[in-house]
């Protein structure tokens, strides 16, 4: 599923019904006019927030629901976080992939867990590892039993309030993992605690950060969208409008055209 060249996207938290799905019907649309495969993504937990009283979803159950309504109406495949072990099973019933959050991306047991569900595993690349060290959580997710695996690279850390993406990464993260190397275009320009305790971040340079992305390889996008993101409860600060995706997406094909490569080819 993850393959070939895929956009990773949606919210970065589950809302109601209409926001989950009005999200879900305009990548769905992108995903025929451009001919590039749609993975719809959103959390149902965001159990790695800053603030104690920060917005976390709807949880396990409730949000599972949702998920299940967005494939229903969409025909979108699914990907949504785990945090827990215990979370693994329960999700792969209705996600088509899973992904471990940067910030777990070493934990033994919540990637053993991911990967004994059979479904496919996208690991986030954590702010601190080099390429090469992801390796180790590959092998992890494999052994349990994993089909596909695939890494995404989503900034380093730069002191203690900034992120940099080394394009070099995603060659770095194939020849090390043995992996497609996704990138994630909008935590990437994540500020880390510069808002009052949570995320800040430079949206602006989410077009300018995937486009060179692009160009230097990378076999997938990971990108958070929302109508409104300043109404949204989590990672309002770096989401990409959803209005402005298109435009981008048509950059992406055509970047990919002019380097030879296929719009949803490998």
């Amino acid at each position: 599923m993850l393959q070939t060249f895929t956009l990773i996207a949606g919210p970065c938290v589950l809302e109601d019904d209409a926001l989950n799905l009005c999200v879900a019907r305009e990548l769905a649309r992108l995903a025929g006019a451009s001919g590039v495969p749609v993975v719809f993504k959103a959390s149902f937990d965001k159990a790695n927030r800053s603030r104690l009283g920060a917005p976390r979803g709807p949880g396990l159950e409730a949000g599972l629901r949702l998920l299940e309504r967005v494939k229903g109406e969409t025909g979108l495949p699914i990907l949504t976080d785990v945090h827990e072990p215990r979370q693994a099973e329960r999700a792969a019933a209705v996600a088509d992939a899973l992904q471990i959050p940067a910030f777990l991306c070493r934990q033994t047991d919540l990637l053993t867990a991911a990967g004994a569900t059979g479904r496919a595993v996208n690991v986030k690349k954590g702010q601190w590892m080099a390429p090469e060290d992801m390796a180790h959580a590959v092998d992890k997710v494999r052994s349990a039993g994993s089909p596909e695996v695939v890494v995404t690279e989503r900034g380093t850390f730069l002191g203690y309030g900034d992120l940099v993406v080394d394009m070099r990464s995603f060659a770095r993260l194939r020849e090390a993992c043995g992996t497609p190397a996704f990138f994630d275009g909008t935590h990437s320009v994540q500020r880390p605690g510069l808002a009052g305790g949570a995320g800040g971040g430079d949206p602006g340079h989410t077009p300018a950060l995937v486009r060179a992305a692009v160009a230097a390889g990378c076999d997938g996008l990971f990108l958070e969208t929302h109508p409104d993101p300043s109404r949204a409860p989590s990672d309002g600060a770096t989401m990409l409008p959803l209005g402005r995706l298109p435009a981008l997406l048509e950059d992406v094909v055509a970047l990919r055209h002019a380097l030879g490569r296929a719009s949803g080819g490998a």
